[in-house]
């Protein structure tokens, strides 16, 4: 349903009512709403396994997106306990001013444009169900306050992925320790470690390591 631009609100209860063993959902994020929600964590024959979420910027600088109430987040986990929440999202940062801003159960995130510090803030306050994380691109703004923060507050975090960032290496040392052997997925870029007084790029291998229990390396960027 994410890519059928006429289907309703709605026409999404109507399939759920009739579908008695819906399990899986994606929508696009406009779709969504308190309503909707609300509506699909009272029929009693849906058990949602995975919601995904698409988030796409259709007039940049011109869409205003809506915010989710916590209350209805919190009906659909009731009603839904084992369901994975997925968001894609695709907007700028301008544009992300609506999203986080109270607790969101989401489970794995996917942002394939430049997403703010603040944002990223907002993410390790309020996603403490996180498992996975995947930057594309921040820019050159360090985010060690962030990356510290997610690896307190996400106890469920197993997988990160960091491209186009920048991060100290005593930050990203931190931020493995306090997660530890939980991270299964550990990819970043060797051009987001930023050296410092404490770790060099040739020292971080080995702190890493010794936090996640296996050999680890930086991602290289290809020379073709």
């Amino acid at each position: 349903m994410s890519s059928c631009p006429h289907v309703s609100p709605a026409g999404i209860l109507c399939v759920a009512d009739q579908c008695h063993g819906l399990r899986e959902l994606a929508l696009n994020y406009h779709l969504l709403s308190d309503e909707l929600l609300l509506a699909l964590s009272t029929e009693k024959h849906v058990r949602l396994e995975h919601l995904r979420i698409d988030v796409v910027s259709e007039n940049p600088g011109q869409t205003q997106f809506h915010t989710i109430k916590k209350q209805s987040w919190d009906a659909l986990i009731k009603h839904s306990p084992k369901v994975n929440i997925v968001m894609y999202f695709f907007l700028y940062e301008e544009e992300f001013d609506a999203f986080f801003r109270e607790e969101t159960p989401v489970t794995h995130l996917y942002f394939g444009r430049a997403v703010s510090k603040a944002m990223l803030g907002r993410i390790g306050m309020n996603c403490p169900h996180l498992i996975e994380l995947v930057v594309c691109t921040n820019g050159l703004q360090p985010l060690d306050d962030e990356l510290i923060r997610i690896a307190d507050r996400c106890k469920n975090l197993t997988s990160i992925g960091l491209g186009e960032c920048e991060v100290s290496c005593s930050a990203f040392v931190e931020f493995v320790k306090m997660c530890g052997r939980r991270l299964t997925q550990l990819s970043i870029m060797e051009e987001v470690l930023i050296p410092d007084n404490k770790y060099n790029l040739e020292q971080i291998h080995y702190e890493v390591s010794k936090h996640l229990g296996r050999m680890w390396f930086p991602d290289l960027m290809p020379t073709w």
